[in-house]
């Protein structure tokens, strides 16, 4: 029994404070896998929420060249130019890092010529590439990853990296004037080559870009890829089979003058990136460490006049009139917290002019006793 009442003693006191405290921490009803102590801005995680646009659509174009390969675009006596076009959704999952679905097409156009009497007999070939690939791209912006400067404006330029990998499809002929030729005698005809889109059409790419931040609504964008096909049919020159690189097998063989085994592109262009949404900026735009510079540079320069006793202490007691409780304390007396003088004995005279301070007694006799 006697234990039973001391732990009821000393559990009552317990449970009063953390009913009462207010460092109780409750779980919420309506967010029921936080705790609060009722001081946290809980916030539930849903669109909603959200403080940036996250989404954009980008289209672009520009040239595209046939470079590291046996047929090439860009020659010392002239360049062929073709083109590429691209459209993505992009989608932005931290403020400096992305993906992009892309879609690209383009065209291009690359010229050679074969060594000694055989070049000589079919002239300069030349070739066209028209492909389409689908990819999945990173975006890196370096300038958000980087960026270290407490900048009191929002800036407006950003450098950003791409590295993806995708399918690839494309269409190739090639003519001369030897081979690969229209003609009925003897029966001859341009060499057309088709990848079509499929899991062996692998192909990858890289390259960087500058974007320009226009408004909330749009970006423009210059940007640069390398393509990378795995392919040494991308450029035209001919079949890759085991025997196309066989100079004792019949055949021009195009495919040789070069000894990569892939055929790679390069493409520029300028683009526009639409950003979606209703927020007022984009992710790819905020720097954290901008935002939290910014804001502490604020608190170290705001300038606050503290005013104390705006309306003056009247009667001098030390206590501000805003919160005096009277206001016409004798001057020399002593305060409480609210500026009334004290009465320790509660006899209706104030201590500085009583004189028993701790023996009530009526105001006639200073407060002492009557014996």
């Amino acid at each position: 029994m006697k234990l039973g009442l001391l732990l009821l003693a000393t559990s009552l006191p317990i449970a009063a404070f953390a009913q009462n405290s207010g460092t109780t921490v409750n779980s919420s009803t309506e967010y029921p896998n936080t705790f609060s102590s009722g001081s946290a801005n809980v916030k539930p995680f849903d669109n909603k929420s959200r403080r940036f646009r996250d989404w954009s659509i980008s289209v672009g174009g520009g040239p595209a060249f046939m470079v590291h390969s046996d047929l090439k675009s860009i020659r010392k006596d002239k360049t062929n130019w073709g083109y590429n076009a691209y459209v993505s959704v992009d989608k932005q999952i931290t403020h400096a890092f992305g993906l992009s679905l892309m879609y690209m097409r383009g065209e291009t156009k690359q010229t050679a010529q074969l060594p000694g009497a055989e070049g000589v007999k079919s002239g300069i070939a030349t070739a066209t590439t028209q492909f389409d690939n689908i990819s999945l791209l990173g975006d890196i912006n370096f300038s958000n990853l980087f960026r270290r400067v407490d900048n009191h404006s929002p800036y407006r330029w950003a450098f950003h990296g791409y590295m993806g990998i995708g399918l690839q499809g494309f269409r190739t002929s090639l003519h001369d004037n030897d081979e690969f030729r229209w003609s009925n005698s003897p029966r001859r005809t341009p060499l057309f080559i088709k990848q079509d889109i499929d899991i062996n059409s692998i192909f990858y790419q890289g390259g960087v870009g500058i974007k320009y931040n226009v408004s909330k609504l749009i970006d423009v964008e210059a940007r640069t890829m390398y393509i990378i096909s795995g392919d040494d049919e991308f450029d035209g020159g001919g079949w890759a089979d085991p025997n196309d690189y066989d100079p004792s097998t019949p055949g021009s063989k195009y495919n040789m003058l070069n000894s990569r085994r892939s055929d790679n592109a390069w493409t520029v262009s300028l683009g526009v990136s639409f950003k979606l949404g209703k927020h007022e900026s984009h992710l790819a735009w905020h720097d954290p460490l901008q935002e939290a510079y910014y804001r502490t540079s604020v608190l170290e320069n705001a300038s606050t006049d503290l005013v104390v006793c705006e309306k003056g202490d009247a009667d001098n007691d030390g206590v501000c009139d805003d919160w005096d409780r009277q206001l016409d304390t004798p001057a020399g007396a002593r305060v409480d917290g609210a500026g009334v003088a004290l009465d320790m004995d509660l006899d209706g005279v104030i201590d500085l002019y009583d004189k028993c301070v701790t023996v009530p007694g009526p105001v006639e006799n200073n407060g002492c006793p009557i014996k």
